[in-house]
C-alpha cells in the first residue's frame, strides 16, 4: 500500500512540475488570479477575475515579474487574453480532451512565483451549454475540488496530464472548467478582435404575462434610435409575441440567442401595436463595445 501511495504521489508531483513552467500568477489593481501560456507572449486567464481594465503584472515560475496588457476579454465565456513581452515560455497544448464523472482531475495554479496544486474528482460531465451571459460552452465539467482564491484561471488536467481546460468559480464557489475546446475557439478571436461579437437588437425589453388574444410576450420599453430595432420600425410600447414563428414567452432565452453567429441574421418578429398585429423583418446587429 505504501508503495502505491508513493507512486501516486510521485506521479502527481511530476505532473505539477511538468505544467508549472507554463502557469503564471496575475496581479491587477484590485485582484489576483492565475493564467497559463496559450501561445508565445499570450496568457489565457479568467475574465471574471480581471476586475479592472487596466494593465496587469504577471509573475513567472521562480518569481520574475513582467508587465502585461489586456489583449481581449469575453465575459460570456469567462475567457480573457493577456499579452506579455516574453516569447520563451512554453505554451500548453489544448487537446480535445474529454472528462468522465468520477475521474481524477488535478488543478495546477500559481501564487507569487510558486506552483499550487489541488486534487479533485470530476463530479459532473455533460454536453454543451450556454452561460447566463449568452456564451456557448462546449461541455459542462464540474469538479469536486478546492480552488484557491487566487487560483481562478488555473489549468485543470486529467490523470494523463491532458489539459481539460481552465478552472473558474461557479455560483456558490463550485469549481467549473471552461473546456479546452471553448478556449481554442474563443482565444483566437480575442487575439484578432479583442472581443467576441454579440448580437444586438437595440431594444429594452420587459416580459408581460398576457397579451391581447392570449399568450405571453415582451414589451418594448426603450428603443435605441440607431439600433436594429428602430431600423426595423419597432416602437416603444410594442409587444413582441413571436420570433421566426416561435412564441416569445421569456426575455432571457431571446437574449441568449444573440450569440456571435447571430450577427447579420434576419428574423421575422410578430408584434402587437395598439391591439393590431404586425410583422417586421429585423437584421440583428453587433452589440456596441461597452
Amino acid at each position: 500500500m505504501t508503495t502505491h501511495m508513493q507512486d501516486l504521489s510521485a506521479a502527481l508531483s511530476g505532473l505539477v512540475a511538468k505544467i508549472a513552467p507554463s502557469v503564471v500568477s496575475i496581479h491587477s489593481k484590485q485582484s489576483g488570479s492565475t493564467g497559463f501560456v496559450w501561445r508565445p507572449g499570450l496568457i489565457v486567464t479568467a475574465e471574471d477575475a480581471l476586475v479592472d481594465d487596466g494593465d496587469a503584472r504577471v509573475t513567472l515560475l521562480g518569481g520574475e515579474t513582467v508587465p502585461a496588457r489586456v489583449v481581449g476579454r469575453d465575459p460570456s465565456t469567462d475567457i480573457a487574453l493577456l499579452g506579455i513581452e516574453r516569447s520563451d515560455l512554453s505554451p500548453l497544448t489544448l487537446p480535445a480532451a474529454t472528462a468522465a464523472a468520477g475521474s481524477l482531475a488535478l488543478i495546477v495554479g500559481a501564487e507569487e512565483g510558486a506552483a499550487t496544486a489541488a486534487l479533485g474528482v470530476v463530479s459532473l460531465a455533460g454536453g454543451p451549454w450556454r452561460s447566463l451571459r449568452g456564451g456557448e460552452i462546449d461541455s459542462r465539467i464540474e469538479l469536486d475540488a478546492r480552488l484557491r482564491r487566487k487560483g481562478e484561471g488555473a489549468v485543470a488536467v486529467d490523470a494523463a496530464g491532458q489539459v481539460l481546460g481552465m478552472a473558474v468559480f461557479a455560483p456558490r464557489r463550485r469549481v467549473l472548467v471552461i473546456p479546452s475546446a471553448t478556449i481554442a475557439r474563443i482565444a483566437p478571436r480575442l487575439e484578432t478582435h479583442g472581443r467576441v461579437p454579440r448580437g444586438y437588437l437595440g431594444l429594452g425589453l420587459q416580459p408581460v404575462a398576457t397579451v391581447e388574444g392570449g399568450g405571453a410576450g415582451t414589451m418594448v420599453m426603450s428603443v435605441d434610435p440607431k439600433g436594429p430595432g428602430a431600423a426595423a420600425g419597432i416602437h416603444q410600447g410594442d409587444v413582441l409575441v413571436s420570433w421566426d414563428g416561435k412564441q416569445i414567452a421569456h426575455v432571457r432565452p431571446l437574449l441568449r440567442s444573440l450569440g456571435p453567429d447571430s450577427v447579420g441574421q434576419k428574423v421575422t418578429l410578430e408584434l402587437r401595436r395598439a391591439g393590431q398585429a404586425r410583422q417586421v423583418l429585423l437584421t440583428i446587429g453587433e452589440r456596441p463595445a461597452d
